[in-house]
């Protein structure tokens, strides 16, 4: 083996979502950065459907965002349909989502990352990693090369061992046409790391001109966009539409007919699959009582021949596929440009893992992505910024950040993943979050920006943006508790249906009302009018829900006594015998770092964490 000659602070290994956003991140905080890719014309591919966002995902890319990452500002720019979900309901479950052009999407982030000065983007395949002094200190590649680094981030995605299913044939592959990564998960059990197998799957991709639309349901974009990135002021683009099309009695025949020929139903595949994310197959066999399916229709790109039909991931063979396509309404001669396919991989159990996502068993060591069994690039890329984020503060030699589950759905996330075994690929979802209510979209800058400046990572650009909207909801606060409606104002009761009123009223009471939204004060108070869209929100939402919000944060309040109390990291764990041994185990095992991580293991008990708190006194007194 020889040598690059040239040492580098960070090596981040994969130019996936995760890989992307750890390695920008190392770099725009000031350290040298390696980005290793298995192919340079992959960074940032879009291996499923192409899109951005959804409920709880699309609050990990606003607080992605918030902190100073890309992923917003990539979908904004790349985007060619914006929706809000539901709108219908509360603003703690509302999502952002967005069709991608898959290629525009991966070509902008190319392009992001080999622009970014302190960052190289080399292709290399890596088969181990260098270690000294019991802390890692490079990789080595299979071209016959060794990198040298202070930290090393993995973010392998589905290479790792990849397996691809199609029917009862398979074939080593990270994705479709891509070779897979092999040597790298036998080098980390050789550092003691437990390596488990996952699977996920993609469907087929159909030829766009072989659809009949006109019996298929469309559905277009939201008419008004909101864009993902607090820096985005508006996003003028035409957009495209998306279709829907169902599955029927016939479709499901002819999967129940050919399930023998499916690598999940005939016993070839082991790993285990999103429960979330069901094949068709599995949904069918799953909920016998339903006799049709919803799939939406939806274009890879602006100019791609290509439509991803969501939901309808499969392992049967490609002509099982075209027959139950064809089976349904408007499909009938549809045709097939890719098979769908399933693919098992391996993954590192993440209670192996740090709050800040470095290895305990390695120092300098970060996992983010597929490698902690997660799905979704929304979920990898949240935890691909902070791996970037602490392996660029260890080699600053400065305290590693955690983000609480009480500031953002990335601290709800990294919690579950290293406090909770690994039975299923992990995915976002807003009933996770226990503090929904104050973890919202549309507060995430007010959550996270000042974290993201104090380590570097925010732009001054992004700061100015954050203190101006700070200012506008401070001040429309202000406007609205000022500014009186009376019983004089007769024609203006009139209009807004306030029935009689005997005394004056203020408008930020007014707003409280459910049936008043901000936008009807907007002709009263004309101030607010030069406000921007993103602060007026953030201030209707703050004044109806101000009641509920006071109650999460004192609910935040009590959280926070058992997250302020710290488990020394060298307790032996063993020596506490008034816990029984499963959960002296389990503690060992996962090595939480606080009473509170502690509390949410699988089987701790209040009365064991009683005892853990009684003897954390005691230390602490010495």
């Amino acid at each position: 083996m020889s040598s690059y000659g040239k040492n580098y602070d960070v090596i981040v290994v994969g130019a996936g979502h995760a890989g992307c956003e750890a390695a920008l991140a190392s770099a725009r905080m000031g350290c040298s950065t390696l980005l290793l890719t298995m192919g340079l014309d992959t960074v940032a591919q879009m291996s499923c459907n192409p899109a951005i966002g959804g409920l709880g995902k699309g609050h990990l890319v606003h607080e992605i965002d918030a902190l100073g990452g890309e992923m917003g500002l990539n979908i904004d720019a790349t985007g060619i349909q914006f929706r809000r979900l539901n709108m219908k309901k509360g603003p703690a479950v509302r999502a952002a989502r967005a069709q991608a052009d898959r290629m525009a999407y991966s070509a902008r982030m190319k392009q992001v990352v080999e622009a970014e000065l302190l960052l190289d983007l080399k292709q290399g395949v890596v088969i181990d990693l260098l270690t000294e002094g019991g802390r890692v200190a490079g990789v080595r590649t299979r071209e016959g090369l060794d990198f040298n680094a202070r930290a090393v981030v993995l973010t392998t995605g589905t290479f790792m061992r990849g397996l691809i299913h199609i029917g009862l044939h398979n074939y080593s592959g990270g994705r479709a046409g891509e070779p897979a990564s092999e040597g790298l998960s036998d080098a980390l059990r050789g550092y003691g790391f437990i390596v488990g197998r996952l699977k996920t799957g993609t469907p087929a991709r159909l030829a766009a001109r072989s659809i009949d639309y006109s019996r298929l349901e469309r559905q277009p974009g939201d008419e008004s966009t909101k864009p993902f990135s607090f820096l985005t002021e508006r996003i003028d683009r035409q957009q495209v539409d998306c279709y829907i099309a169902h599955t029927n009695e016939r479709t499901h025949q002819i999967i129940r007919d050919n399930l023998d020929k499916s690598a999940l139903f005939a016993g070839v595949i082991e790993g285990i699959g999103p429960r979330y994310c069901p094949s068709i197959e599995d949904k069918v066999v799953r909920f016998p009582e339903k006799n049709s399916h919803q799939t939406f229709i939806e274009p890879e790109g602006r100019n791609s021949a290509e439509m991803y039909p969501s939901g309808m991931s499969t392992s049967l063979p490609p002509e099982v596929q075209l027959q139950y396509f064809r089976s349904m309404v408007g499909l009938e001669q549809v045709e097939i440009m890719r098979p769908g396919y399933a693919i098992e991989y391996d993954f590192v159990e993440p209670t192996q893992l740090k709050p800040t996502l470095e290895t305990r068993a390695l120092p300098g060591l970060y996992h983010a992505g597929q490698i902690n069994g997660t799905s979704g690039y929304e979920e990898a890329a949240a935890q691909g910024l902070l791996a970037g984020i602490n392996a660029a503060l260890g080699c600053r030699e400065q305290e590693q950040l955690v983000i609480g589950r009480d500031q953002g759905y990335i601290g709800v996330m990294v919690d579950d993943l290293v406090t909770q075994p690994t039975l299923e690929p992990y995915r976002m979802f807003t009933s996770r979050s226990e503090y929904r209510l104050l973890l919202r979209e549309d507060n995430a800058d007010q959550r996270l920006t000042e974290l993201g400046r104090m380590i570097g990572l925010v732009s001054e650009r992004r700061w100015q943006t954050y203190q101006q909207k700070r200012e506008q909801i401070a001040a429309g606060r202000h406007l609205l508790q000022e500014n009186m409606i009376t019983p004089a104002n007769k024609e203006l009761i009139e209009s807004l249906r306030l029935g009689e009123l005997r005394n004056g009223v203020s408008l930020e009471a007014l707003l409280r009302r459910p049936e008043i939204s901000i936008d009807r004060l907007l002709d009263i108070c004309t101030e607010l009018q030069k406000f921007s869209a993103q602060a007026l929100e953030q201030l209707e939402v703050s004044i109806k829900y101000e009641g509920y919000i006071k109650r999460q944060m004192e609910q935040v309040a009590r959280f926070r006594e058992y997250e302020e109390i710290a488990i020394p990291e060298g307790i032996d764990f063993f020596q506490l015998q008034s816990l029984s041994t499963e959960v002296r185990e389990k503690l060992a095992s996962v090595r939480p770092a606080t009473l509170g991580q502690a509390g949410r293991i699988q089987g701790v008990t209040p009365a064991a964490l009683a005892v853990l708190h009684i003897h954390l006194r005691k230390l602490q007194r010495g």
